[in-house]
């Protein structure tokens, strides 16, 4: 299945951005009464600030030209005016402070909604992205988001009341006029039309050249020591360049977008004041227009109308930088994963713990790796896959685990196919040792517990009491400080032969009743393998044993070995034979 993000992208049928915006605000719902409150509020701002030119401009025509100078009046509008912008300064804090509580429960509400998505998609997503671009979605693209709704959304909306306020106003003092004064909005709404999708797209490439960039950091600063190693600090710089001269190329591409909108407003504003005054002297000399109309309130209500026309030119390109974030992160959340759990699927009890019954598997659909591949694993029995590198042994494991899913074919455990399991139940049944196992950054009683519930309550002497009881207490006294020695993600704190045992006590505590080892030995000395192989042969008698090796001693006393290659899995019988086949394997490999 296809899950690189940008490949999809790529291919995604455009989204228009009104239904972008409809799909982000069905995630944030919940906050519906608080963005109509807002609105409300906005409302009200807008309309008390319309009302002032006109209250101005009647003052003056009716109190002091037509009333010759009657100041009371004037006092009294004057008054007026002072409660209306009162009002207007608490109601914009009240605007301003519920817009920014909106902005961040939705900037958590997201990051919350993404990294779920994430925990729920299946190892191939992983495979096909990079963690670097993964990290710019969740942490760039949603604060783009959160930018915009807690600093631009409701100035955007107020914006637009404000227009369309002093728009009915100006039409209703000279309709004539008003008319004149609204031609460049028009062609302005045109080129706004126009350029929209342009705008999007030019930001849309910019936040992937910023994923793009952030991974390429993540890669290197993950991978330092080899670089240090092999003194190619210079092939890393060279490829940082060029993500980053791309993410310039891109910036320089999105800033030239997001500006084009300013200089065109201001111009097409400066045309409609032009239109005002030329035309509004015309109609005063024909005494279709008082003087206090055409000198204060109509003017100031071109500017209510322009002036946040203006401000739209920055907000648009604002809103379609969030709009081209939140089409990257919406990617990830209608993203489905292939190995949910189905609900009617085989169940042939055979006595066999585990069977593969003509499994096919390709980690690209056109790609395959194992080929019409069939073999049965019997409880308490230990099992070798050996073969030469490249061969299929830990996809096999991985299809064991139900990493993945075969593309054609079945694989059955306990009778039941193994996806009508829940994950829980699934990881109860199975352990699996990796080859670079991954540990968290934390304690060694932290990695050892990671998944398991049973022993959460326990204290470090009543875990070290079952550690012991496991035959694992030899394995703990390697650590200078037993459970709470400290371990770092990153793994400098450890060797990574002590990674590979607390990976290996993290596995056995959990009593697996299949236990997959994928060169669970390989960077362990031989003394300590010794130890490992003698609380292997101490496990329940029901365990289950599918170990990955190279080293002969590992597979030697298995009680059954399998050779691996070139997609087949083929029952090998002794261990002499299996040896001859892996020779001959790698020869021809």
């Amino acid at each position: 299945m296809n899950y690189n993000l940008n490949d999809l992208q790529a291919k995604a049928p455009k989204r228009s951005t009104w239904s972008s915006l409809n799909n982000l605000l069905k995630l944030i719902s919940h906050e519906k009464r608080n963005l109509w409150l807002a609105f409300f509020i906005i409302l009200i701002t807008s309309s008390i600030n319309l009302m002032g030119p006109l209250v101005i401009g009647h003052t003056i025509d009716d109190y002091i030209f037509v009333t010759h100078k009657n100041y009371h009046g004037v006092l009294i509008n004057c008054g007026i005016l002072l409660c209306m912008y009162l009002v207007s300064l608490v109601t914009s804090y009240a605007q301003t402070m519920l817009m920014g509580g909106v902005g961040q429960r939705m900037l958590f509400t997201l990051r919350n909604s993404i990294f779920n998505k994430l925990q729920m998609l299946p190892v191939g997503f992983f495979n096909q992205n990079k963690a670097g671009d993964l990290i710019s979605r969740v942490n760039n693209d949603t604060d783009k988001l959160n930018q915009f709704f807690s600093q631009s959304l409701m100035q955007f909306i107020g914006s637009i009341a404000t227009m369309l306020g002093a728009g009915i106003f100006l039409l209703s003092i000279n309709i004539k006029l008003g008319s004149a004064a609204l031609i460049p909005a028009v062609i302005i709404l045109l080129f706004t039309s126009v350029t929209s999708a342009w705008v999007k797209r030019k930001n849309a490439k910019n936040l992937k050249s910023v994923g793009g960039m952030s991974a390429e950091i993540q890669e290197s600063l993950n991978n330092f020591k080899v670089i240090i190693a092999f003194n190619r600090r210079d092939y890393f710089r060279k490829r940082f360049d060029e993500a980053n001269q791309q993410n310039y190329k891109t910036a320089i591409g999105a800033g030239i977008a997001n500006n084009s909108y300013v200089p065109v407003y201001a111009f097409f504003s400066s045309m409609a004041q032009i239109i005002v005054f030329v035309y509004g002297i015309y109609l005063l000399s024909h005494g279709e227009l008082g003087i206090g109309l055409l000198a204060v309130s109509f003017p100031s209500y071109a500017n209510n109308f322009y002036n946040p026309l203006r401000q739209l030119a920055a907000l648009w390109a604002n809103f379609q930088v969030a709009m081209a974030g939140w089409d990257r992160i919406a990617l990830i959340l209608e993203m489905d994963t292939d190995l949910t759990p189905i609900q009617n699927g085989i169940e042939e009890p055979n006595g066999a713990l585990l069977e593969f019954r003509n499994v096919h598997f390709g980690y690209a659909d056109d790609q395959e790796i194992l080929h019409n591949i069939s073999f049965k694993l019997e409880q308490g029995k230990t099992y070798a896959l050996v073969g030469p590198t490249g061969g299929g042994k830990t996809t096999t494991a991985s299809l064991i685990a139900r990493l993945y899913d075969p593309g054609k074919g079945l694989v059955l455990l306990n009778g039941r196919d193994i996806r009508t399991y829940d994950a829980a139940e699934r990881t109860k049944k199975i352990g699996f040792i990796l080859q670079e196992p991954f540990l968290f950054t934390g304690t060694v009683r932290d990695n050892i517990l990671y998944g398991n519930e049973r022993y959460v309550n326990y204290t470090n002497e009543q875990l070290e009491q079952v550690i012991k009881d496991a035959t694992l207490g030899s394995l703990l006294a390697i650590f200078e400080t037993g459970l709470d020695t400290k371990v770092l993600s990153s793994g400098d704190s450890i060797s990574l032969g002590q990674k590979q045992l607390i990976a290996f006590m993290r596995a056995v505590l959990r009593n697996p009743e299949l236990l997959i080892l994928d060169e669970a030995t390989a960077n362990i000395d031989t003394i300590t393998e010794k130890l490992l192989s003698d609380i292997l042969n101490n496990l329940p008698k029901t365990t289950t044993r599918v170990i990955i090796a190279h080293r002969l001693n590992t597979i030697e006393n298995a009680d059954e070995i399998f050779f691996v290659n070139s997609g087949e899995v083929i029952r090998a019988g002794s261990f002499n034979l299996a040896m001859e086949m892996l020779l001959q394997g790698k020869r021809v490999s």
